[in-house]
Parts: C-alpha cells; structure tokens; sequence
C-alpha cells in the first residue's frame, strides 16, 4: 500500500496518451512532422507549424511549445495554432511516452526531450536560431522554468512564457491531497515521494536576464493563480505577470485580446 502511495504521487504528473487523434491539417494548418533523438537515445516527435508571411518573407521567431501533463500534441497543438498566421513558427514536442514518442515519463528524462528539441531547433537552417522563445503550459511551464535557467542554449532564447504553472512540484501534490478529506492525513507524502530536483520556485530566478512572462487565469481550479504570483515574487527582472479575468486552466490565449497583447510581447522581444 505504501509502496503504490509513493509511485503514486509522482504518477500525478504524467498522463499520456498514445493515440493522435487530430491533426493541423484537418484544420487547414500546414505542418510537417519532425522527429529527433533525445540525448539518451530517445527518440522524440513534433510537429512543426511553419509562419505564414507570404511572398517569402521571414518568420518573426520561432515557439517552442510544451504542453500539459495529459494526452499529447494532437489535443493540445491549438492553444498555439494561432501563432503562425501572426508571423511565427511554431514547434509543438511530444515527452518521451507521449503520441509517437519513444520511452517512459520521467521528469528528467523530459529535460532532455526539451533540450533535443532546443538542438534541433538551433541546427534547423531554415530558421533563425537567435529568435526562439519557449513556451510552456501547465506542466509544460514548471519544464520550461527548470530547462531556461541552465540550459546550454540560453543564448539562443529571446524570451520565456509560462501559461499556468505550478510553482513546486510537492507545494502543487500537497495542496491537492489538502483539497479532499479522503485524503487530507496524506499531505506528509510529498515531502518523502515527490522529487523537486526541478522546482520552479528553485530556478525561476535564475531565467534573468531573459524575459519572462507569467500567465494566469483567476479562475484556474486546477493551479491556483496564486503559483505564478509566487513565481513572479521570485524571478528577477525583466518579469511580467498577466493575471487574466475570467480565464480557467490553460486558457489565458483563448481571449483575442490577451492574444493580441501575447503578440505584441513577442514582436518585442524577437525583433532586433
């Protein structure tokens, strides 16, 4: 019992799902899909979503995106299919053991999958390596936080956007046995099950002087705002936090104006 308690909790993280079951193309999104190994042999697949500039004119930058904890790139490409028909490539990574990815989850193995995707990214001739900025969700923005500030690529990277994330991996596990009765006893768990090598309450400062962006909704049930308030806290400038009214889990750029807003920044921060 204990033993299954303690496999558990870091099992929280991770839901992945094999199966795609939607693409760009069935929106009329061109793409193509990229596949590379992580350093550990891993072997990884993304979708690339290529700017629309018309009459061959040049990207503003690429996005790296890394989404949540559940299913895989099919179900979570839209937050950001919006990106390249305002100028901006976009790489969307599935985690080793999510979609066509090879492997089983693990926290540092993810590390490495972000980083094989930052190499690959950086050796692609088609795109400006010195205009990326990662972009996380959820998870995907606890990954991010680690990954930027002591990646060997940081100078490649313009900017930082993090979408709804945790502030600590066992702050984020304790809060949620706290929210049952059921489980309320269990809220010591965290503290012997859950590892928080990757905090980004832990690193989040160290992302300066790189930009960085927080995005919350107020109205977020499953990471409550109050995590990016206390990563915000953290960081060291330049640091933004946008706390969107209205807005649940992950759904900060649903709003065409916080969009808009979202664009402006990278404009900013990818131009010369």
């Amino acid at each position: 019992m204990l033993a299954a308690l303690l496999s558990g909790c870091m099992q929280l993280f991770f839901h992945p799902q094999r199966t795609l079951v939607d693409t760009p193309q069935r929106h009329g999104i061109e793409y193509r899909t990229d596949e590379f190994r992580a350093a550990d042999g891993a072997k990884l697949n993304a979708w690339f979503l290529p700017a629309r500039t018309g009459n061959g004119g040049k990207a503003k930058g690429t996005v790296l995106f890394l989404h949540g904890n559940a299913e895989n790139i099919s179900t979570h490409f839209r937050s950001v299919a919006w990106l390249p028909d305002e100028g901006f490539n976009v790489l969307v990574l599935d985690y080793r053991g999510y979609g066509d990815s090879e492997g089983v989850p693990s926290l540092a193995g993810m590390q490495l999958d972000i980083d094989a995707a930052m190499r690959h990214l950086v050796e692609d001739p088609a795109i400006d390596p010195d205009r990326i900025v990662v972009y996380g969700q959820s998870l995907g923005g606890a990954l991010a936080i680690a990954y930027v500030a002591h990646s060997a690529y940081r100078s490649h990277i313009r900017a930082v956007v993090i979408d709804s994330a945790f502030s600590d991996y066992r702050l984020i596990v304790r809060q949620k046995l706290a929210s049952t009765w059921l489980t309320w006893p269990l809220q010591w768990l965290p503290w012997m099950t859950v590892d928080d090598t990757y905090s980004p309450a832990a690193s989040v400062a160290s992302i300066s002087p790189l930009p960085l962006l927080l995005l919350h909704g107020d109205k977020d049930e499953v990471v409550p705002f109050e995590h990016s308030q206390m990563l915000f806290e953290l960081a060291r400038d330049p640091k933004e936090l946008w706390i969107v009214p209205g807005a649940g889990h992950t759904e900060s750029v649903a709003s065409e104006a916080v969009r808009k807003r979202l664009v402006a920044y990278l404009v900013r921060h990818t131009s010369d």
